[in-house]
């Protein structure tokens, strides 16, 4: 089987797509395959379901969701349904687990390569660390678990993927302009820009690529947008980073060497929203 998180849920045999339709289990499963290795509490479950109002029969109503489950992945592949329940989606003390062989998972591949990207761009290769940032990236089909409605124990883990992703985006952003691919970049941090108002990295990344394809005034834009959004919203100005890159630009400074990221390894820490974890 595979599986899907990265935008649409999905299940995938043999070619074929499937999900459920109904909204609660399209959220038990995704509680599940995001935590795909480790036992997910009924309680977390429960939360994410109805947050702090179960119903009386709630406990019940859960256990025929994981039942249907298991009758849904025993009929796209072709198992018994106690072979299911053995090997696929286990009951364990105090809750469910999916097994993390039980199929391949988009967001596993996906945090496999940007740990191997990042690792990649810490000793120095800068072409095997575009390369996995970039097959990364693509694995993304839309913002993460978009048509599952989400408690806040999956609201927290799909907040995670998103930052993720954003911080993906910007180590392979950094890369690319430390090798003068800034006019490939311009699209991309046109958008991301705005639809993160607040976020200065980007906002600098996109000021530095402007500047370096000549195109000083809307640099000088660019950060009066992001200043302006900052005082509003938070009454803060942008931190020293963005503070140098505008005076570079200010000064028609193309010399000046920012750097985005802090590029090192990785730990391999993996990622629960009942443990603390981080994403990597």
């Amino acid at each position: 089987m595979e599986f899907g998180v990265l935008g649409s849920l999905y299940v995938r045999v043999n070619g074929e797509t499937s999900a459920p339709s109904a909204p609660k289990l399209r959220n038990v499963l995704a509680m599940l395959l995001v935590h795909a290795g480790q036992v997910v509490p009924v309680s977390s479950l429960v939360r994410d379901l109805w947050d702090d109002d179960p119903p009386v029969s709630g406990l019940t109503t859960l256990q025929t969701y994981i039942l249907n489950l298991r009758k849904m992945f025993s009929a796209v592949t072709g198992r018994p349904t106690g072979e299911v329940a053995r090997d696929v989606l286990v009951t364990r003390a105090g809750g469910y687990s999916l097994a993390a062989e039980a199929g391949v998972l988009d967001l596993h591949r996906y945090r496999r390569l940007v740990t191997s990207g990042r690792e990649a761009l810490a000793r120095g290769d800068d072409a095997a660390g575009m390369r996995d940032l970039n097959e990364a990236l693509l694995l993304w089909r839309g913002p993460a678990l978009v048509d599952v409605p989400a408690g806040r124990v999956l609201e927290s883990r799909r907040r995670q993927l998103e930052e993720s992703r954003l911080a993906a985006f910007e180590y392979l952003v950094d890369v690319e302009l430390r090798l003068g691919m800034y006019r490939e970049v311009l699209a991309e941090l046109a958008a991301l820009t705005v639809e993160n108002p607040l976020h200065e990295g980007l906002h600098g990344q996109y000021m530095w690529a402007l500047h370096l394809s000549g195109r000083r005034a809307q640099a000088l834009q660019v950060f009066h947008r992001l200043r302006g959004a900052l005082v509003a919203g938070l009454g803060l100005e942008p931190g020293p980073q963005v503070q140098r890159l505008h005076q570079a630009v200010l000064n028609a400074d193309t010399e000046f060497e920012p750097r985005f990221t802090a590029v090192r390894a990785p730990a391999a820490v993996p990622a629960t929203a009942f443990g603390g974890g981080r994403p990597y």
